[in-house]
Order: structure tokens, then sequence, then C-alpha cells
């Protein structure tokens, strides 16, 4: 199965030329993904769970596939590597909670992050989901990874404005 070029939103490239997708339902599968990764110019990693990563500096998305059968869910999450002081927890709380009133993703929540010799500090995962084990539009599925990958971007540079923090690229890590 191939991704109809003319389906992704140009990001300044030119597309590749290819056959259109099936015109049925299609239960994606990582090498779907990795697919639209690569027409999207991302780069990306497998790591040690066989999960799909794109890295940028200060973030990482990961496109997971979880349950089976009928129940097959498709994740796109990720993890902003910013840490954040715990005793802020309230007014983290408080702008994430303002953000997922007003988008629809990713959605944002906090996770307490510990290191041996360190103290804790908050990470914040943003998530996506598609129930997919039944199939689903190939237009569907593009357009809405694609608009969560956005998203994720954007909720990066919201956050750093909000905070006055210090971004990375808009790039992958591996090409910034």
């Amino acid at each position: 199965m191939t991704i109809d070029p003319s389906s992704i939103p140009n990001f300044g490239g030119q597309p590749q030329p290819q056959a259109a997708g099936p015109a049925g339902p299609v239960v994606p599968d990582q090498d779907l993904v990795k697919q639209l990764l690569e027409q999207m110019e991302l780069k990306y990693v497998v790591d040690d769970e066989g999960d799909l990563a794109a890295p940028w500096e200060d973030f990482r998305t990961y496109f997971m596939f979880r349950g089976e059968a009928e129940q097959q869910v498709f994740s796109v999450r990720t993890f902003y590597d910013r840490p954040h002081p715990v005793e802020k927890r309230a007014e983290i709380l408080e702008t994430i909670d303002d953000w997922n009133r007003r988008t629809l993703w990713p959605k944002v929540y906090t996770h307490q992050h510990e290191e041996e010799g360190a103290e804790p500090s908050l990470r914040l995962i943003g998530e996506a989901q598609m129930l997919i084990g039944t199939g689903v539009s190939l237009e569907h599925f593009v357009s809405s990874t694609v608009s969560w990958v956005r998203a994720s971007i954007e909720f990066d540079k919201w956050l750093a404005e909000r905070f006055g923090l210090a971004t990375g690229e808009e790039k992958p890590a591996d090409e910034a």
C-alpha cells in the first residue's frame, strides 16, 4: 500500500509521483508510518522495543501500535525532554489545562521524572490516539498523523512562549 502524496500537507518539498493508495479502509502498520515519515522528510529511529520515534532537539515523538485485532490502537506520543521543577506543578497543570481546553491534540499530561542522584522533575507527555483495528480511511490516517506531529511541535513552541523558555529548531535533532 502506498500513500497518495497529494494527501500529505506540503512542507516545502516537492512530492514524488506515486500510485494512489487503496480505495477502501486500511489497517495501518509500522511500514506505512515509516513511508509517511519519509515522505514528510522526517528522520526516525526504531527503539529497543520496536517503536518508531522521530527525535527533535527538545522532544521525541513515538508512533506506537498497541492492542490486538479489532481493539488495535495507533498512538502518537510525544515526550518533552525539558524538565520542570516539581514545586511548580500547580502552575504547569494550570498551563497544560489551558492547552487541553483550547486544542484537540495532543492532550498533555505530567509525569514525575526521577533519575538517580538528581532531584525529581516534571516532564510533559502529549498523546493522540486512533482506533484502527477495523480499518480506517488512508486519507484520514495520513491527515491525522500529520496533524498530530505538527500539533506536537506547536505545543512545544506554545509552552516555551508561555514560560519564556528557549526552544530548539523545528527540525529533527539529527538535522539541527
